[in-house]
């Protein structure tokens, strides 16, 4: 169990925050004096379930009744299409806010067909960011600097999706996060995966987010039928003394279905094992928001 991060009281103020949604329920502005707690998920290895992880996981916390904003930071723009946007019609997109042609994060932000989850979209534009931003004077927090003012007192969650690679767009995801949450597919390679990406963390925290924690590993595609399955299960949990999240998300049919819909899975099949599986990770990551 990872411990409150030293020098911050930022996971104290958000311990009351996750404990009691407030009344106003799902799409509210909270106008508190509240502090939004920004979550990555990245892995550089590609398909291992961090944009399915993403919608879903949004999903279910707005059922919970918190407000929650999603940031696609993948010029794929996958999460974009996923909650129900077209990506080729969006107008103004992150790529925009990243490269100064809209100076306020608000400009972007746009609402989704889900109560509750509003959406920072990508588009093709941000396929060209890191080359436009490469020579910009502190380019790896851009976007720490126009989100972090913006999103207190309005969402009580960010979730950033990250591109599959540790490129400039990444690295500004993380630099503006408190947490990374890291889905790592029960296989070989995503484990490699998993090894790079942690020493991309540990330098950002040596330079430039000295908070940023791994908030835990979350087991995808995992099937329990499987040796191999089980043999990976537990040889995640033996990675160093990262915490590995109780909730396994297996592959199903409904899960695949959910983005051609635009909905997360806990709207477009209420009752599946995606649902139930992905409803079990938001208390688990709230829970562990209030260690």
């Amino acid at each position: 169990m990872v411990g409150p991060r030293p020098g911050s009281d930022r996971l104290t103020a958000q311990a009351g925050r996750m404990a009691s949604p407030s009344p106003g329920g799902p799409g509210r502005m909270t106008g508190g004096a509240g502090v939004a707690r920004i979550i990555a998920i990245s892995n550089q290895k590609g398909g291992v379930g961090k944009t399915t992880t993403a919608i879903s996981l949004a999903g279910a916390l707005a059922e919970l009744g918190f407000s929650v904003l999603c940031v696609d930071m993948d010029p794929q723009a996958n999460l974009t299409a996923g909650l129900g946007v077209d990506a080729s019609a969006v107008g103004r997109s992150i790529a925009s806010v990243l490269e100064g042609t809209d100076q306020a994060f608000a400009s972007v932000v746009l609402p989704t067909e889900t109560p509750g989850i509003d959406l920072a979209p990508a588009d093709l534009d941000l396929s060209a960011t890191e080359s436009q931003i490469i020579s910009a004077i502190g380019r790896e927090q851009i976007l720490r600097d126009l989100l972090r003012p913006w999103v207190d007192d309005r969402y009580d969650f960010v979730l950033i999706d990250c591109p599959p690679t540790l490129g400039l767009l990444t690295i500004n995801a993380l630099v503006a996060a408190d947490e990374v949450l890291i889905p790592v597919q029960a296989q070989f390679f995503s484990l490699k995966g998993f090894s790079g990406l942690n020493r991309v963390i540990g330098q950002i925290r040596k330079s430039l987010n000295r908070d940023l924690r791994i908030l835990g590993l979350l087991v995808t595609f995992y099937d329990p039928r499987t040796l191999l399955g089980r043999d990976m299960l537990a040889e995640i949990r033996e990675l160093g003394d990262h915490h590995v999240f109780e909730t396994q998300i297996r592959q199903t049919v409904k899960l695949g279905e959910a983005p051609l819909t635009g909905r997360p899975i806990t709207a477009h099949a209420s009752t599946s094992e995606g649902a139930r599986a992905y409803r079990a990770l938001a208390r688990e990551v709230i829970e562990r928001g209030q260690a």
